[in-house]
């Protein structure tokens, strides 16, 4: 975006801090409405550490799924942040990992944490895939539709804008689903499956129109690394769903219906 003196402002660091800002917004309004099982420190606690896990989780994810080969022959590609990118599946273990330490310290169910937090993260992943866009990166495959853009680092074809299609479904509709659902009590679980799932789904999607990484390109059955890592996420995201509906007691934004009685 621009630079003063040595310090750089990156479009993609700039999108992480909207993320992080709209789920404070957005997390806070539910705690002074008294629609969250946790105190205002616990959710910039929760807010900080998930952030951290999305990161540090992130940035594993992409060497150990995307880059393993490399990072064998030159272990300290770990940490070389400025060479290659971040993955969200690595980031969702990172949070979940996260979730879970929250969940002893608290003493609230996982399920319960994974309900308040989910309906947080789509806004994020929206702005993350802008900033995709904006810096012309993880473009689509090559295509004649009058929409279809050409990248400067993705040569003389037009290619599916394909960041975009991941801003409208991950982003705008996910959101969009899960605020609905949340805004009534739904038994515990529910929307976290239905993340899961909504995620897993669109993500395989717009895979198709994605452009598979170089070095890996398209694996088993045709598919690339992402479906391969979305395909058990809509899964378990489905049985998660299933599962909560028919056994677990209803809450909204994981606080339990009969604690707000």
């Amino acid at each position: 975006m621009f630079s003063i003196g040595p310090l750089s402002v990156h479009w993609y660091g700039m999108m992480y801090l909207v993320g992080l800002g709209c789920a404070y917004f957005l997390a806070m309004r539910e705690v002074k409405a008294g629609r969250s099982p946790f105190t205002e420190q616990q959710v910039s606690d929760l807010l900080f550490y998930g952030f951290m896990g999305a990161v540090l989780g992130g940035r594993l994810g992409y060497v150990f799924f995307y880059q393993f080969e490399r990072f064998v022959e030159d272990p300290m590609y770990l940490f070389m942040i400025t060479q290659g990118g971040m993955s969200f599946h690595g980031g969702l273990l990172g949070v979940l990992t996260v979730l879970l330490i929250i969940s002893r310290k608290t003493k609230l169910s996982f399920l319960q944490i994974g309900d308040f937090v989910a309906p947080l993260v789509p806004i994020g992943l929206g702005a993350g895939r802008l900033g995709n866009f904006i810096n012309g990166e993880l473009w689509g495959r090559t295509t004649d539709v009058p929409w279809g853009i050409v990248f400067p680092t993705g040569g003389p074809l037009p290619r599916h804008p394909s960041q975009l299609y991941e801003f409208f479904l991950e982003g705008l509709v996910l959101f969009g689903i899960l605020y609905w659902f949340s805004r009534k009590p739904r038994q515990v679980g529910a929307a976290s499956g239905i993340f899961l799932l909504g995620y897993g789904s669109f993500r395989f999607i717009v895979e198709y129109f994605r452009q598979p990484d170089d070095h890996l390109g398209l694996l088993t059955l045709g598919m690339s690394m992402g479906q391969w890592l979305s395909l058990p996420m809509a899964i378990a995201g489905g049985v998660l769903m299933v599962w909560a509906l028919k056994t677990q007691p209803k809450g909204i934004n994981g606080k339990l219906e009969q604690a707000a009685a």
